[in-house]
């Protein structure tokens, strides 16, 4: 990118809260139909939409639902009928919405949801880790992360143009609190620069609800075809994993200024994931959304104070369905010590839900030795502290997953 389009980039960049970034880029996006239910910390998001839409600054039909369960059947409804639509939610509220969840990816409707990731009760809380994402991680969504607010913005994008060419839900995923509270620089694109990326939504016939071109979604069926069925949307969504590098790539030429841009020490960015780093990394910290700015901060100072004995590197997930296998292999495939660090726990497995995935992936296929550490449960500090344990602690022969910081 010349000096002059950087200068451009930097001059368009507002100081704004992560749910108003969000909220703002969705009404560039000019989705027809918005509804969603309030709950926290999601709730700055749809504050402000319906704000927009009273202040006469947005378009779209905003209906008001009794419950998130209501809110996620009238975003499959519009959409079954051809509209482009939005909604969020979080945590109880992803649970309450749970069975139309799977319904939306069962009937391929190209839906966009913003999780503004919680812990799940009981016992209560409102603070940040990933669990209500994992819990509904097998309902046939693609599911995004974001590390900050310009991530969350340039994945929004790419969860519309993803979602409307595949017929596949798209979920963008941001720390509650963490990030949809907190305020960073942010580029916003405005509704005539996202047309260069994203045209208007125009589906096809035969894939929206006519009375004059009828069709049937969410169809019985019987044993003799479900498993079919099933096997179609597992296939297509792991399929997606080239869309979401091409689609990348496409939006950082067509919308430069709207991409993270890359730290000093990045030698892969693409859709799926992004690795900060040595060439040759002896170990490996993997973790997923804002967690990972925390992490960069820990190494970098490590390595200024001569620290570390062994190269660390640093592996972005941003994709974790699909999941990105393959991108993962190149980077750890000659690795020693791999620590998946994750803000979730599958409760009675022997590793988090994570660290599972990348177990599976490297699994006689890498040389590693993959450690879990699970973290931040509830909202807990995740402290640079807490990241040198794990380094350390990455090199002991354990097999067990450990919880951090307790």
């Amino acid at each position: 990118m010349s000096k002059t389009a950087k200068q451009q980039n930097v001059s368009k960049a507002r100081m704004l809260e992560g749910s108003h970034a969000i909220a703002l880029v969705v009404n560039s996006i000019r989705p027809a139909v918005v509804s969603a239910y309030p709950i926290t910390p999601q709730t700055h998001i749809v504050e402000d939409l319906a704000k927009m839409k009273a202040d006469g600054l947005a378009k779209f039909e905003y209906v008001r639902a009794e419950s998130e369960f209501a809110a996620a059947s009238i975003v499959a409804g519009a959409s079954a009928a051809g509209s482009r639509v939005y909604t969020a939610s979080s945590s109880q509220g992803i649970l309450l919405m749970a069975e139309v969840v799977f319904n939306i990816a069962g009937m391929r409707l190209p839906v966009v949801m913003t999780c503004a990731n919680r812990g799940v009760s009981a016992p209560i809380t409102i603070w940040n880790d990933h669990q209500d994402a994992m819990t509904v991680r097998d309902a046939g969504w693609i599911m995004l992360f974001s590390e900050n607010h310009q991530e969350a913005v340039e994945q929004h994008l790419m969860a519309y143009k993803l979602a409307e060419k595949l017929k596949l839900p798209v979920m963008v995923n941001v720390d509650g609190f963490v990030l949809t509270h907190t305020y960073e620089d942010v580029v916003i694109p405005t509704p005539e620069q996202v047309k260069k990326y994203l045209p208007d939504y125009k589906p096809k016939k035969g894939e929206y609800l006519d009375t004059d071109n009828p069709v049937t979604l969410g169809a019985f069926a019987s044993p003799a075809y479900y498993m079919e069925i099933r096997e179609e949307l597992h296939r297509d969504l792991r399929d997606s994993a080239k869309d979401i590098l091409h689609e990348y790539q496409e939006l950082k030429d067509k919308l430069p200024e709207v991409i993270k841009p890359n730290e000093d020490n990045t030698k892969v960015n693409n859709g799926l994931i992004e690795y900060y780093g040595p060439k040759n990394p002896k170990i490996v910290l993997i973790a997923m959304g804002s967690l990972v700015g925390t992490i960069k901060d820990t190494v970098d100072e490590l390595n200024k104070s001569f620290k570390l004995n062994h190269p660390v590197g640093i592996l972005k997930i941003k994709s974790f369905r699909p999941f990105p296998d393959e991108e993962i292999l190149k980077v750890i495939g000659k690795t020693r010590d791999v620590a998946v660090i994750e803000k979730a726990v599958s409760l009675g497995a022997l590793d988090g839900p994570l660290t599972l995935e990348v177990k599976a992936a490297a699994k006689n296929k890498a040389l590693c030795k993959v450690q879990g550490f699970t973290v931040g449960l509830g909202g807990r500090d995740i402290t640079k502290e807490i990241i040198k344990k794990i380094i350390k602690d990455v090199r002991k022969d354990k097999d067990d997953m450990m919880f951090v910081g307790k």
